[in-house]
């Protein structure tokens, strides 16, 4: 039986990253970003972060510049187990998740809470007061 290729129309030297998929393997440029989910409610935002195995001392939220960023970076431990593993995939690496807050965000009521592997952030709406854009000029 023939091994299957892939197929493209366009000849491999058009293409400067010749064999991507391996590429891409190696290559990952957000590997250690946990999923968000962000639901709006007319009271809220409520922002779910799936982070399963963190401790919640290690993790930062801020606000900075209507900026939200999640930052979890953990305590550097020495490897003190003596176990040989033929296969290791479990482990949380650092990383740092960042969100554009809109204007009807209060930033001084964001509370945070983590339970069963999920970081839920509570982002409570303000009423903002629309600026008017037209403005009359006066000829002198």
């Amino acid at each position: 039986m023939a091994t299957l290729v892939r197929y493209n129309r366009i000849p491999a030297f058009f293409n400067p990253f010749y064999g991507r998929p391996v590429i891409d393997r190696y290559y990952n440029p957000t590997p250690n970003v946990p999923a968000v989910n962000v639901k709006e409610t007319e009271t809220a935002f409520h922002l779910e972060l799936a982070a399963p195995g963190l401790k919640k001392e290690d993790v930062k939220i801020n606000v900075e510049n209507n900026k939200l960023t999640i930052a979890y970076k953990p305590e550097a431990q020495a490897d003190q187990s003596t176990e040989k593993f033929t296969r290791h995939e479990f482990g949380v690496n650092a990383f740092e998740r960042s969100f554009r807050l809109p204007k009807n965000v209060n930033a001084d009521q964001i509370t945070a809470a983590y339970t069963n592997g999920i970081l839920t952030v509570e982002l409570p709406k303000v009423e903002v007061k629309e600026e008017k854009l037209v403005k009359e000029i006066a000829i002198v």
